[in-house]
């Protein structure tokens, strides 16, 4: 079979491994030269794949059975679309690893608290004893597990809007649908379009299979599907099927009866919307046959997941948080909301058409300095003005170094964007990284100074 796989990242070059690993004719193509992709031109070669880069060639496109674009390829792209009007085949990386999927799937979409979930859910399962891979766009490419599953296996696996919206068969088990705000709309286009990729992750589902969706997120409960079974998760009203909060209790709800599965005060994670990714947690890994005992385990002894509301350090008394997967302006409400106020907010980097003025409010009520960084820096002081005191501090360092000065005991200095990073990092993770490594070069330099005093 001839195979193109489109764009060299992580998940493109898994992707060209395991076709030619199974004697595919493979392939690559990259718009950047060699020079920009490190050590994966060599791999390839060495597994016999054929590259391009440096630019896409038309009729390689054309002259393909089937095509794999990395997620970071748009649907649709001129060149998809031309192959796709000659009848080429054009596949997600999630839906070849799903013709070759062995056990069951856990499938965890949603605009915010994918990763978190999808950490968590797989935590569970492992404090079960279960055989569980941790996949999807949580880092791992879902093809990298496939050599891994057997009957025993539950892949649990965080999708995006750009995986979903080029599948065919893909049918997850369990399909949870966390909440819908706007997101990646420089992408999708429209809201609309925006959730109809999310709400593929039910398409393929039978009555054999579960949905788990937000019963307090609107947007979310008018995609509930039609086939299969309906579980709900709420932490503000009492559900008839699913897992919600009873008093001090989360408790799960099935056919009239409710089990005890812990107190919510109990949960390691800050914020209300975590509270909702525990619950959607909870019911998943119920629907996987956990008990409630072992599932309120799971929960008390997780540590929370890198980059999402993670605690950094306490310096002189102010708190350094990392919330650099913030990258749309729900996360960063989310984020906002997690602390009682005496905030001084990290926003910026690479726009996404977003509508920032929904921030106004929560700034004005809870931060004392909203410091710019990045390409959209412009564009949210336009939107903010008025709400809070602002800096253009354009890069990542300066903020810091400006935030380092003015906080105060008590404060809290949050890393929560509201953009993607691609304009000044790799990343979210590297945009994280290089915020961590900059705290920790603060906190060394406090600890030097203090040394001095004495």
């Amino acid at each position: 079979m001839r195979v193109l796989v489109v764009g060299l990242a992580r998940t493109g070059e898994a992707t060209a491994l395991f076709c030619a690993k199974r004697n595919a004719i493979v392939t690559a193509t990259d718009v950047r030269p060699e020079s920009e992709l490190g050590e994966a031109p060599a791999k390839l070669r060495e597994a016999g794949v054929m590259l391009e880069l440096g630019g896409h060639v038309e009729k390689t496109y054309l002259a393909q059975d089937l095509i794999i674009p990395s997620p970071a390829v748009p649907a649709d792209d001129p060149l998809l679309r031309k192959a796709r009007s000659k009848g080429i085949t054009i596949w997600s990386e999630i839906e070849l690893a799903y013709r070759f999927l062995e056990g069951e799937m856990i499938g965890i979409t949603g605009s915010n608290g994918k990763t978190t979930t999808t950490t968590l859910v797989h935590h569970i399962l492992k404090t079960a004893g279960q055989k569980a891979l941790l996949a999807g766009n949580v880092g791992t490419p879902l093809i990298s597990c496939v050599d891994q599953m057997n009957a025993e296996t539950v892949s649990v696996v965080e999708l995006s809007s750009f995986q979903l919206e080029l599948i065919d068969k893909f049918r997850p088990d369990i399909g949870v649908f966390l909440n819908l705000t706007p997101d990646h709309l420089d992408r999708h286009k429209t809201l609309e379009a925006y959730a109809a990729a999310k709400a593929r992750i039910f398409e393929k589902q039978t009555e054999l299979d579960a949905a788990v969706l937000n019963a307090d997120d609107a947007p979310t409960v008018a995609l509930a599907p039609k086939k299969p079974q309906v579980f709900w998760f709420s932490r503000k009203k009492r559900v008839e099927q699913g897992a919600c909060v009873r008093g001090d209790d989360i408790v799960i709800v099935h056919k009239g009866k409710e089990e005890f599965v812990m107190k919510w005060a109990e949960i390691p994670l800050v914020g209300a919307h975590n509270l909702e990714n525990v619950l959607a947690a909870v019911m998943a890994a119920r629907l996987a046959e956990v008990d409630t005992a072992t599932i309120g385990k799971g929960i008390r002894s997780f540590e929370g997941v890198e980059h999402r509301l993670e605690f950094v350090a306490q310096i002189a008394g102010v708190r350094y948080y990392n919330d650099s997967k913030a990258t749309n302006v729900d996360a960063t409400l989310k984020a906002l909301d997690a602390f009682p106020g005496r905030i001084l907010v990290i926003l910026g980097g690479k726009d996404k058409g977003s509508d920032y003025t929904v921030l106004q409010k929560p700034l004005r009520e809870k931060a004392i300095l909203a410091l710019l960084i990045g390409t959209a820096s412009e564009k949210i002081e336009k939107q903010i003005s008025g709400s809070v005191a602002m800096e253009r501090a354009g890069t990542l360092e300066r903020a810091v170094e400006i935030a380092s000065h003015v906080a105060q005991a008590g404060n809290v200095v949050l890393l929560a964007p509201a953009c993607a990073s691609f304009d000044q990092f790799e990343n979210y993770e590297h945009r994280g990284r290089v915020f961590k490594e900059l705290i920790r070069g603060l906190s060394q330099n406090s600890s030097a100074n203090s040394s001095g005093k004495e």
